[in-house]
């Protein structure tokens, strides 16, 4: 008989499907666990999806599809496919290894862009030996998280406890201590012109597409960093770059791009002003990401409440 649960993923691959079976036979060993593109599958039997950039029209050919999980904390990439079965509840993964690795990345980067390690490490490539004029220091530096959901609360509580003048805006008022917070459109101007460097982890959404642009990132101080770990379509490359060359801002730490990998030709790779990660912020393990996915398919099968989930009315 065939097994009641089939979940299907779509995730790194036919390399990763070993550890991704490994990691579901321990945490949901009631499931049959295929790998996305199996033409074994038959469709009607499908009953889950733990995926990342599905295929337009690729999940609504699974007529008995349950839950849909992204293996990401963001849904855009399914929210993206016009097919997409909106009736399907939709998850997002948020983990503790999530939040806490995000925030590790988001201190780590606010320490060098403070410290301006991306000019210490090209004057180490000239053998250029140059001691810096003044020694910064977290409680002098103000850093500012665009975004306080999951992720962005935990980081901005982070960067308060090593020191940093910290802040946050968001849609709605938020009060989280040691933070001071800031709150809807009228009130953007205002967190942007204190922040020394300022992080967006904000969610993607209709409205937020675009919102750190030239006339906005202008609003910083002359001289602070942006620090993106959110999503590429917040931020306008060609405006970034303008500012930067300019000299408005000074530095750019992004993780997130319009094309991954990035492109070898892309000017981001080889810019004086720009540092490059590899959309490596925070990536939970496969076996977490099962284990995660086990849980949250267990709650939707007793019906109970699934954290966590897509809201169409919010827009994440």
């Amino acid at each position: 008989m065939p097994a009641r649960l089939l979940v299907v993923v779509k995730s790194g691959g036919a390399a990763a499907m070993p550890e991704w079976r490994a990691a579901f036979a321990h945490a949901l060993p009631e499931a049959e666990v295929r790998m996305w593109g199996d033409p074994e599958i038959v469709p009607a039997a499908v009953t889950h999806a733990l995926v990342w950039e599905p295929e337009a029209g690729a999940l609504a050919r699974f007529p008995n599809l349950r839950l849909v999980i992204s293996t990401g904390a963001g849904v855009d990439h399914v929210l993206a496919d016009p097919d997409y079965p909106r009736h399907v509840p939709l998850a997002r993964m948020i983990l503790p290894e999530t939040r806490d690795g995000m925030a590790e990345y988001v201190g780590m980067a606010a320490l060098m862009l403070m410290r301006d390690m991306r000019t210490i490490a090209r004057q180490q490539a000239e053998h250029h030996w140059r001691i810096p004029p003044e020694m910064p220091l977290a409680r002098r530096t103000r850093v500012g998280v665009m975004g306080l959901g999951a992720l962005g609360l935990h980081a901005a509580r982070y960067l308060a406890t090593l020191g940093f003048q910290t802040s946050g805006w968001s849609r709605s008022a938020k009060t989280i201590e040691g933070v001071t917070t800031y709150h809807g459109m009228g009130q953007l101007p205002g967190f942007l012109a204190q922040c020394d460097i300022v992080v967006n982890l904000l969610p993607q959404t209709a409205d937020t597409v675009g919102l750190p642009d030239r006339a906005r990132l202008s609003l910083l101080p002359r001289g602070a960093s942006l620090l993106n770990a959110g999503r590429a379509a917040h931020v306008v490359t060609a405006d970034l770059l303008a500012l930067l060359d300019e000299g408005h801002l000074h530095t750019a730490m992004l993780d997130v791009f319009d094309i991954e990998p990035l492109p070898q030709d892309s000017v981001l790779w080889s810019h004086p002003s720009v540092v490059v990660t590899p959309h490596c912020a925070s990536t939970p393990s496969r076996t977490d990401r099962a284990h995660r996915a086990a849980a949250l398919i267990r709650l939707a099968e007793t019906g109970a409440p699934i954290p966590d989930l897509y809201e169409a009315a919010r827009g994440y």
